[in-house]
């Protein structure tokens, strides 16, 4: 049987502890008190009992006047107790007399008969119901008080753990400036995990920003020698090796920019100029200046609110990518305000769609430095919009866009891109 999700949180399994804790050392001691008490009581009564069973005995004996309800073989008389006596026992039992509770004693009399007295024991067991009445509330008395205390308790500190886990998934969502700051005088072991988080944090943002100045100061310094070098080659004579130079200056000129652009990203510099765009119409903008054979399909139309050059530059990265590490066909689909590249290949590597685009980071043969996923994912952060990838059970890669705005439905239409079939538009 599954319990539910709140029945794991901590403050519900620290009152279900308080409270069996608090049970049990009420019935404890409860128990010890109705134990000693009942002893005293039910004592009380038997000396009461055995007293005026000795009375009895010696007005037997001078041939006195028995009182009612004294006597041989009295009405009323415990049958076992009688039995008990004539075996020559003196002994007491609780019984009844006259419809009331009474403690008897009884003893040894001539011919195999019994000579008994009885007590009233319904004030002693009056007393008895009281006290266990009295034992039964002060216990939930207790119970209540005690459960009232530790909730408060617990709930102060399940507050502060619940602000600790809130920083840290601000902290993992990219807001390093998220701070715990305990302020609670008590130094437990709460403020010592907000402590440490807080430091933990301190020192994971100075690293950050540490690696993200040298990017770009790096990749600043770069840029001065990488146009003076390319001015340079293009001063070589024509030839094998002229193109060679000048092919490899472009792609660390390319890689400069990625870097600048990364760092721009991480840094949080870079401002959204949003303005009102047909979505297909961006995305044909992207396939065009990808300049690859790639299909258009637009299952509905959407004019969103985004920033037009990230949005290509998004599309466009993922476009180059398909191609340079999928397999034709290439598919863009705009189905609203989501906007899906899906190509044949062999599908994305288990670690990008487990933690993400990671720069610097390919696998297998593949030639590249994963920067152009990376600013597509930066991008995509950047408007607001989610950025997903998954390979589909039917092949291939598929990395999906989701803008920040509901689709508006209009006639569908496709456009085919350079080198392709046209596609007849496709209804949902």
């Amino acid at each position: 049987m599954l319990l539910p999700a709140w029945t794991a949180t901590l403050t519900w399994k620290t009152a279900v502890f308080i409270t069996l804790m608090c049970c049990g050392l009420a019935a404890l001691l409860g128990g010890l008190v109705h134990s000693a008490m009942t002893q005293q009581t039910v004592g009380t009564a038997r000396e009461k009992a055995l007293a005026k069973l000795d009375r009895a005995v010696k007005a037997y004996e001078t041939g006195a006047r028995l009182p009612r309800g004294e006597g041989i073989d009295p009405v009323g008389l415990p049958p076992e107790l009688r039995a008990l006596a004539v075996s020559g026992r003196r002994a007491t039992a609780v019984g009844e007399h006259r419809g009331r509770s009474a403690m008897w004693a009884a003893g040894p009399a001539d011919a195999d008969t019994a000579i008994a007295a009885s007590v009233d024991f319904t004030a002693s067991e009056r007393i008895i119901a009281d006290l266990d009445r009295a034992i039964l509330g002060s216990s939930v008395l207790a119970i209540g008080g005690t459960l009232l205390i530790g909730a408060f308790g617990v709930t102060r500190i399940t507050r502060r753990l619940h602000l600790t886990a809130q920083v840290a998934r601000r902290i993992s969502g990219g807001d390093l400036d998220a701070r715990v700051n305990d302020a609670s005088r008590s130094k437990d072991e709460v403020a010592a995990v907000s402590e440490a988080l807080d430091t933990m944090a301190s020192t994971l943002q100075c690293k950050l920003e540490s690696e993200q100045r040298f990017t770009a100061d790096v990749a600043h310094e770069l840029r001065t020698p990488l146009t003076g070098l390319n001015a340079a080659a293009e001063l070589l004579p024509p030839g094998r090796p002229a193109e060679l130079v000048r092919d490899r200056v472009q792609a660390m000129r390319s890689l400069t920019e990625d870097l600048l652009e990364i760092s721009r990203l991480d840094t949080g510099s870079e401002r959204v100029e949003l303005d009102s765009y047909d979505v297909a119409e961006l995305a044909a903008r992207a396939i065009r200046g990808s300049g690859t054979a790639t299909e258009l399909v637009v299952l509905f139309r959407l004019r969103a609110e985004t920033d037009r050059r990230r949005l290509e530059r998004i599309l466009g990265n993922l476009i180059v990518n398909a191609h340079r590490h999928g397999a034709a066909p290439v598919t863009v689909t705009v189905d609203g305000a989501v906007v899906t590249v899906a190509d044949a290949g062999p599908g994305y590597p288990e670690y990008l769609l487990s933690t993400g685009p990671q720069r610097f980071r390919t696998e297998g043969m593949n030639k590249g430095h994963g920067l152009g996923l990376t600013i597509a994912h930066g991008q995509a952060r950047a408007l607001g919009a989610t950025l997903t990838f998954r390979n589909p059970p039917s092949g291939g890669a598929e990395a999906r866009v989701t803008l920040p705005a509901q689709p508006a439905p209009r006639p569908a239409w496709t456009q085919p891109g350079p080198g392709s079939q046209p596609r007849q538009p496709r209804l949902p």
